[in-house]
């Protein structure tokens, strides 16, 4: 096999930056413009002649799968920070029964407000019962898995999971995850904070091991031969490993169920049943927040009723674009972004305020994130769909279109802006959220 050459000329990288060139009229109302004291003419001249020619030792294999680092757009500007990660640069931690792999802010310093976990059950292989400081979020990404856990009433819950199905877990719950037969499961966990740590979770084995013998005998009003095995535990306790095969959701649920019943608040949401909230040509939208996954319960009385939390700490959007379509030009307004994608290839530009923007490529496994307000689009760059989280530490989805505004303001006082004027070249342009639309449609 060749080794991979280095693409500054690359000809599809550079067809792909011709749209700055397509047209004489897009060229002349761009030229106007200045990047980095050059104008966007003069910058999209020199990414195609000698000036953009790497000599030197490169590492062309990334320059290849981050071609808009490597040629950015001649619209980039500025230094902003770092917003791609990919769990792919993360250590994998693996253990009999499975592996795990994190991107928290240590790795990623701009993602402040939410962390990942990616992680892999075999078949019976257990993440051992735990709790964790945070809240946790999780989506099952392929396989089944069983979760258990118990509400703040010791109330138990317990539901099997498929692909796209979802899961909530508030701060201190209790909880249990098992890869099923045929396959184990493979899923992503997203924490309300950027700085948690599967270092820092609190897990049954390990606190027991770490207990002296005697107080763990008269908690459980045992002897202390009876529980010498809680001893033999490895001294960080088990974390991921090999369990028996569970039984039957049915039987587990009725010998969890059967002292106090089930928990009525739920912790689950099969989101694989869900129909989209926006449906498009080009791609379509699901939004779970606490509009329909609230992970709260207003049944019962004051005195046994589960407790109610206003609303969850993480929202998220499960967005698909079809090859050729683009998550428009958009922002949100009441939490920073945090993005996960599952499959495709796609590109985004983040603009920063002042004059600063940057552009990267995402492929699946990678993490991106976009700091509250500030305005973005994702691109499917590919042949394939475009499949991806968006991940908010809020309890609503929220987000307004750059469409929305220039059709709800005065036709003058656009022009007086932009030179363009929703009268005439943006007539067509639609006054409700498109959320997604096809890259390469003209307008009239």
């Amino acid at each position: 096999m060749s080794e991979p050459t280095t693409p500054p000329l690359d000809d599809r990288r550079m067809n792909r930056r011709a749209f700055i060139g397509a047209s004489s009229g897009t060229l002349l109302a761009l030229a106007a413009m200045r990047a980095n004291g050059q104008s966007l003419e003069d910058i999209t001249k020199a990414q195609h002649d000698d000036s953009a020619k790497n000599l030197g030792p490169t590492n062309a294999t990334l320059d290849q799968l981050n071609s808009d680092v490597f040629m950015p757009p001649p619209t980039d500007r500025g230094e902003p920070p770092q917003f791609w990660s990919s769990f792919s640069e993360a250590r994998r931690r693996v253990q009999p029964g499975g592996w795990t792999r994190q991107v928290t802010v240590q790795d990623f310093p701009i993602s402040k407000d939410i962390a990942g976990v990616n992680m892999r059950l075999t078949t019976a292989g257990i993440r051992e019962l735990h709790w964790h400081n945070a809240g946790e979020w999780g989506i099952v990404l392929s396989g089944k898995l069983r979760l258990t856990c118990i509400d703040s009433y010791g109330r138990a819950f317990i539901d099997d999971l498929g692909p796209n199905d979802i899961w909530f877990f508030p701060t201190g719950v209790p909880h249990s995850i098992q890869g099923l037969p045929p396959d184990g499961t493979e899923f992503l966990l997203v924490f309300d904070d950027g700085k948690f740590t599967e270092d820092n979770t609190t897990l049954i084995s390990d606190w027991l091991r770490h207990t002296p013998p005697e107080v763990v005998a008269k908690n459980f009003g045992l002897t202390e031969q009876q529980i010498a095995p809680v001893y033999n535990v490895p001294p960080e306790g088990k974390f991921i490993f090999v369990g028996s095969t569970p039984g039957s959701l049915e039987d587990d649920q009725k010998a969890a169920y059967a002292s106090q019943g089930p928990s009525p608040t739920k912790f689950s949401f099969h989101m694989s049943q869900m129909k989209p909230d926006i449906q498009r040509e080009f791609g379509e939208v699901r939004i779970i927040d606490s509009h329909n996954f609230p992970v709260a319960n207003p049944v019962g009385t004051p005195a046994n009723a589960a407790p109610a939390p206003a609303s969850l700490t993480v929202s998220a959007a499960y967005i698909t674009v079809k090859p050729g379509g683009l998550r428009e030009l958009h922002w949100h307004q009441n939490a920073d972004e945090w993005q996960y994608y599952i499959k495709g290839k796609g590109r985004m530009t983040v603009f920063f305020n002042g004059a600063h923007a940057r552009t990267a490529d995402f492929n699946a496994g990678d993490v991106g994130y976009v700091p509250r307000t500030l305005g973005h689009y994702i691109e499917n760059t590919g042949s394939e769909d475009l499949v991806f989280l968006e991940m908010f530490k809020a309890p609503l989805f929220e987000d307004l279109s750059l469409s929305e505004w220039v059709t709800h303001i005065p036709a003058k006082l656009l022009k007086d802006h932009i030179g363009i004027s929703k009268d005439d070249v943006l007539s067509k342009v639609p006054d409700v959220k498109q959320a997604i639309v096809p890259v390469n449609s003209p307008k009239g």
